[in-house]
C-alpha cells in the first residue's frame, strides 16, 4: 500500500547535485511543505503536499505535527563498531603526551584490541556491534559500513564477519561488511608482511566468498602496516577474485592514496598527510576521498583537506571512522559538523558527503537522495530551517527515522 508523509516544512532531496567537486548552497533542492509518498520500501514522488493528497487520495496519510526538515539518511561509509574491550587508557596517554610507540610498548594500540576482540564469541561480538549500530540509527545513519580486521587471523577474522552478519538481524540499520585483515601484520604470525598477505589472499577470500560474507576489501597502507609493494599484489588479488576495494590512506604518510587510484578502489579514505600531488590524483580519478574527522579529533591532529579536495574537483565523502582506539566518539555528524567549520565546508556539501556521495563510495545507487525509486530511508530533523543541523554542531538529532519505509526512530505525533 502507498503511503503519504507531511506535510515537511522543508525537504532536501539531494538531487541534480554534482557527484564530484564544490557545491553551494544555492544548488541545493528545498521543496517546501512537502509530502513523500512511498511503497514497498522505495520512494515513489516527492512533491507538493496538496498536490500529493490530491493525486494519491487512497494513500495512508502519515500526519506528522510541526515543523521538520527531511533529509534522505545519512550513510557512515567507514567505521570499525565490531570489537571488544577499550582503549581508553591510550586515549589518556596519547593526551599526556605518549607517543604511539610507548603506548604500544605498554600494551597498547590496536593489538590490545585484537587481544580483547579475539576473546568474544561471535554472540557477544554481534550484541556489541548491534548496540553500537543502533546508537548510530538513532542519530540518522540508517547504513553503516562495519569493518573487520580485529581478528588477524583466517579464524578471527571469520567470527567477526559472521558477527557483523548476526548483528545485521538485531538492527533496523543495514550494514555493509568489509574485510580488514590487512590492518596490520599480527604479532602472533611467524613471518613477513608479504607472507601473511598471502596467506590471507589463499586462505581467507575464498571463505569469504563461499560464505558470502562480505563483497569489500579494505587494507591499511602505511609505514606501520603495509608498504605500498607490499599491499598491491594483495588488492589485485582481491580485485581478480571480484571483490570492490577501499584503503586506508595518507593517514600519516602518503603512498596509499596512489595505490587506491592504480587499483581503482572505490574510496580512499584519511587523507590527512596529503599534498598537492595526491590531492590533485585523486580529484582527476574515480575514486573518492572520505575524511574522517573523528580521527583528527581522537589524535589531536590535522584534518583531510577537503577544501582542496574539492575544489580540484574531487569527490569528497565524510565517515566518522567510529573506533576504540583513534575515534572514539562514533558521532558522525557532530564531526561533519566541526570539520565543516575548519575546512569552510558548505552546507551542501556537507550533506552530499553524508549521504549521495558517501553512498557511492560504498558502491551504491539506490540511497542518499530523496528521488523516485531510492530507497525509502529518511530522517526528519525539528527545525523549520535546514541551516539549523550544521548550526548546532551535531547537537540537534534527526527526532524521526525512517529506513525502508519503516518508521524505525520515534513516534508520529510526539
Amino acid at each position: 500500500m502507498k503511503k503519504l508523509i507531511g506535510p515537511i516544512t522543508q525537504a532536501l532531496t539531494m538531487d541534480k547535485l554534482s557527484p564530484k567537486g564544490a557545491l553551494k548552497d544555492e544548488q541545493l533542492e528545498v521543496i517546501q511543505e512537502a509530502g513523500i509518498l512511498m511503497e514497498d520500501g522505495k520512494i515513489l514522488h516527492v512533491g507538493k503536499w496538496q498536490e500529493l493528497r490530491q493525486d494519491f487520495p487512497q494513500a495512508e496519510i502519515l500526519e506528522l505535527k510541526g515543523d521538520f526538515v527531511v533529509l534522505p539518511g545519512l550513510v557512515d561509509c567507514h567505521t570499525h563498531i565490531c570489537f571488544g574491550g577499550s582503549r581508553a587508557r591510550d586515549f589518556a596517554m596519547r593526551n599526556a603526551g605518549k607517543s604511539y610507540l610507548e603506548i604500544a610498548e605498554a600494551g597498547g594500540g590496536i593489538w590490545d584490541t585484537v587481544t580483547q576482540t579475539r576473546k568474544l564469541s561471535v554472540e557477544d561480538l554481534a550484541q556489541r556491534t548491534a548496540k553500537n549500530a543502533n546508537r548510530h540509527l538513532s542519530q540518522g545513519v540508517t547504513t553503516i559500513e562495519v569493518k573487520s580486521g580485529y581478528g588477524l587471523s583466517v579464524q578471527e577474522e571469520l567470527k567477526m564477519l559472521r558477527a557483523i552478519m548476526e548483528a545485521g538481524k538485531q538492527t533496523s540499520a543495514e550494514l555493509i561488511p568489509t574485510c580488514l585483515a590487512a590492518h596490520m601484520k599480527p604479532r602472533d604470525f611467524e613471518g613477513t608482511p608479504v607472507e601473511y598477505l598471502n596467506w590471507i589472499a589463499q586462505n581467507l577470500f575464498p571463505l569469504l566468498k563461499s560464505e558470502g560474507l562480505c563483497q569489500r576489501i579494505d587494507a591499511f597502507v602505511e609505514k606501520s602496516a603495509f608498504s605500498p609493494a607490499e599491499i598491491t599484489p594483495y588488492l589485485q588479488k582481491a580485485k581478480e577474485m571480484g571483490f570492490d576495494l577501499t584503503v586506508h590512506a595518507d593517514q600519516f604518510s602518503v603512498g596509499g592514496s596512489r595505490v587506491a587510484i592504480e587499483q581503482e578502489a572505490l574510496s580512499a579514505d584519511h587523507l590527512e598527510a596529503s599534498g598537492n600531488q595526491e590531492i590533485e590524483l585523486l580529484a582527476h580519478s574515480n575514486t573518492i576521498a572520505v575524511a574522517l574527522p573523528g580521527a583528527s579529533l581522537g589524535l589531536g591532529c590535522g584534518f583531510t583537506p577537503a577544501r582542496k579536495i574539492l575544489d580540484q574537483g574531487g569527490s569528497l565523502a565524510i565517515a566518522s571512522d567510529w573506533n576504540p582506539g583513534s575515534a572514539p566518539m562514533g558521532d558522525l555528524l557532530t564531526q561533519a559538523s566541526i570539520l565543516a567549520t575548519f575546512e569552510k565546508l558548505s552546507t551542501a556539501e556537507v550533506f552530499s558527503g553524508l549521504t549521495f556521495r558517501a553512498a557511492a563510495a560504498l558502491g551504491l545507487r539506490d540511497r542518499g537522495k530523496l528521488i523516485p525509486g531510492s530507497l525509502a530511508d529518511f530522517i526528519a530533523f525539528p527545525a523549520s530551517d535546514f541551516r539549523e543541523i550544521l548550526y548546532h554542531q551535531g547537537n540537534l538529532k534527526p527526532s524521526l527515522v525512517w529506513k525502508s519505509g519503516n518508521l524505525v526512530v520515534g513516534e508520529l505525533g510526539s
